[in-house]
């Protein structure tokens, strides 16, 4: 199988990456003209859903920058220049735009200079045009079943722990909640009680209980509410966070099960 050769017209001049697929999970690209180095490109999981493998991951180095470091000489750098550059790229596709999306991370030498404009841009077009390449291989599905079997081990690890972070976030909330309405109710009533001793006998001390002033019974009973309701609020909204993590987890863990063959149709069926 001959190489895939890409021509990359950047602010530096014209780049060439050609591509060698790296067991069945990763592509690199070998880069020369205005650049010299390696660009890793992997499959991953959504950014936004940790259960969806459909993004990939574009790294400078030969290596996955999410697993490993990769070796100094791999960095990319401009011709006759000595710095190389790391960072990358996560771009994901949704059912209307497919790899129309991005996120990079921040690309620096390894003194952790950031790049000249021209460079920067550069590796930016570079890495785009890597990414896209490999979007449009035909073997795209098995780079992507492949980073399915690497990265759900490690991902069920993190939910699990995320899971139990946020059923615990949820009780606190929720006790927060309650002790602010309890506190709430106990103010407004012991307003209400001190507001009657004055009404049967005036006394300064009690016009004094009745005047709203920092820790006041009247400023408990005005801010109080609004703190249940907004530990009420997050309670609600990490609770949701911790539904839609455990589907992931059952979807990661269905994922994990070997799926059974299915016949394949005959040639006579298919006529």
């Amino acid at each position: 199988m001959t190489d895939d050769i890409l021509t990359i017209d950047t602010p530096s001049g014209t780049v060439r990456a050609t591509a060698r697929s790296r067991g069945k999970d990763a592509v690199v690209y070998a880069l020369t003209g205005a650049l010299r180095g390696s660009v890793h490109v992997t499959g991953t999981h959504h950014p936004r859903h940790w259960n969806q493998f459909t993004a990939l991951r574009v790294s400078l180095g030969s290596a996955n920058a999410m697993e490993a470091t990769a070796p100094a000489e791999s960095l990319p750098r401009r011709r006759g220049s000595a710095t190389g550059y790391t960072g990358g790229l996560v771009r994901w596709t949704d059912a209307e735009y497919p790899y129309q999306h991005a996120s990079t991370t921040p690309v620096e030498s390894a003194a952790g200079n950031a790049p000249s404009p021209t460079t920067g841009e550069t590796l930016a077009r570079v890495m785009q045009a890597c990414a896209e390449d490999v979007a449009h291989r035909p073997d795209l599905h098995r780079l992507l079943d492949a980073s399915r079997e690497r990265e759900t081990p490690g991902l069920l690890r993190f939910l699990d722990w995320s899971m139990r972070k946020g059923e615990a976030e949820v009780a606190c909330f929720g006790s927060k909640a309650q002790t602010h309405r309890r506190d709430a109710r106990n103010a407004v009533s012991s307003w209400w009680t001190a507001a009657r001793w004055l009404t049967a006998r005036p006394h300064p001390v009690l016009a004094l209980v009745l005047m709203n002033y920092q820790g006041s019974l009247a400023h408990r009973a005005d801010y109080l509410p609004g703190y249940a309701e907004y530990a009420e609020r997050a309670a609600r909204e990490e609770r949701d966070r911790v539904g839609r993590i455990r589907t992931e987890i059952s979807s990661l863990r269905a994922q994990q099960r070997p799926r059974r063959r299915t016949r394949r149709p005959s040639v006579d069926y298919l006529a």
